[in-house]
């Protein structure tokens, strides 16, 4: 797989929603210890936990409504979507290259569940598409 900057190295990455991303990504670290990984504007944040990653996003539904979602980090997101469409997931998004070096997907699975699938296509700085690192 290849190694990109702009996403943290770990296979799956838990997207968690939360009203106000700040004071979220203030409360994981000092409540859990999580550390600032990445800064994405104020509407997303990556921190490390242990040898994991999470993501938190800024939610944009009430509270329960698109509060998570999992990002998985595969080799390649054409030949994974056609399998998940052969299963029956249902597409939000469909597979598209981004600034920040990855390229991914969208779809929910039989229980509602969203996955994002996500394929690294370049080693990108976070700088060069606005994150700003810890």
């Amino acid at each position: 797989m290849l190694e990109n900057r702009s996403i943290p190295a770990c296979s799956v990455i838990p997207v968690l929603g939360y009203p106000d991303v700040g004071a979220a990504v203030d409360w994981l670290r000092d409540a859990f210890g999580f550390k600032l990984r990445l800064r994405i504007a104020n509407h997303r944040a990556q921190m490390d936990v242990g040898d994991g990653a999470i993501v938190v996003a800024q939610r944009r539904g009430a509270a329960g409504e698109d509060c998570h979602s999992v990002m998985v980090r595969v080799d390649n997101v054409d030949s994974h979507q056609a399998r998940a469409l052969q299963h029956g997931a249902r597409v939000l998004d469909a597979p598209a290259d981004y600034p920040f070096g990855e390229r991914q997907y969208t779809v929910e699975d039989l229980a509602g569940h969203r996955w994002t699938f996500s394929q690294s296509i370049a080693d990108v700085d976070p700088k060069d598409w606005g994150g700003t690192t810890s």
